[in-house]
């Protein structure tokens, strides 16, 4: 009776792991606390991780990413199920989480390092953000100024930095409220 239920439970746990298509995606829209927050409440999103991608020095450290031309932004490694959300939805989500015209970083945080980049990774995540990105221009009648930079490498950030909107709350509220970025936000999308 024992070796039933054993194998009954391995018999579930794998199908469910079939039922899963996990994929990958990559933003980066100034703060990494902020867009952790943003895309962990939506369902199909398995993880969210802050780190840094799109630069030339390899395994970087926020003091790197901040004071030194790396090249690499910070940005989000999102896990996802696509049987449950689509890389559309998620794309659209990023777009209602930025301020797709502002060159010089996002909200309070300035510089190269804060830069709104959408990183694909199959030429139809580019032809999905292409289209996207057409659409938003003609519904604004504003040029996006938002990268699309083709996906390399993704470093993942110090471990004081994951969660971080979790675990340091209060601190995290403060900053997202001196940055206006949810005043601003609604600005544009509202």
């Amino acid at each position: 009776m024992r070796n039933f239920f054993i194998i009954t439970i391995i018999f579930f746990a794998s199908s469910f792991a079939q039922s899963q298509e996990l994929k990958k995606a990559y933003f980066a829209g100034g703060c990494f606390w902020c867009m952790e927050e943003s895309f962990d409440q939506v369902e199909g999103v398995i993880s969210s991780i802050s780190g840094y991608s799109g630069g030339h020095l390899k395994n970087p450290t926020y003091q790197d990413v901040i004071y030194k031309d790396t090249g690499h932004v910070e940005a989000i490694e999102i896990t996802y199920d696509a049987n449950i959300v689509s890389y559309t939805k998620l794309l659209n989500i990023y777009w209602r989480n930025i301020d797709p015209f502002d060159s010089q970083g996002q909200f309070c945080d300035k510089g190269k390092s804060y830069r709104s980049v959408i990183f694909f990774q199959t030429q139809l995540e580019k032809e999905i953000i292409d289209k996207s990105l057409k659409n938003l221009e003609r519904k604004f009648n504003n040029k996006i100024v938002t990268l699309i930079w083709g996906f390399e490498n993704f470093y993942p950030a110090e471990d004081y930095h994951q969660d971080y909107y979790e675990k340091n709350f209060i601190r995290y509220l403060m900053y997202k409220k001196a940055c206006k970025r949810e005043d601003i936000l609604r600005k544009i999308w509202n």
